[in-house]
């Protein structure tokens, strides 16, 4: 928004034209971070996801490996 004002200022532009300017240079950027923001959430839970699963499997082989567990009886699909 500012390098806006920079820009309107330099070009001697009225501040209604600068202000608009502004106002549609920052719904850009909001939509622009939204999107990204979207992405990035999207792939932390993935990843979280992925690394909580992958713990869990090691303790439990590690619970089943020293006895202190069963392991789970095969499932037929």
């Amino acid at each position: 928004m500012s390098l806006v004002a920079v820009r309107g200022v330099y070009r001697q532009e009225l501040a209604g034209v600068v202000a608009k300017e502004a106002i549609l240079a920052m719904i850009v950027f909001m939509v622009v971070g939204a999107i990204a923001g979207w992405i990035a959430d999207h792939l932390i839970r993935d990843s979280t996801e992925r690394l909580f699963r992958a713990r869990v499997r090691w303790y439990r082989k590690g619970m089943i490996e020293a006895g202190y567990i069963e392991p789970d009886p095969p499932q037929d699909q």
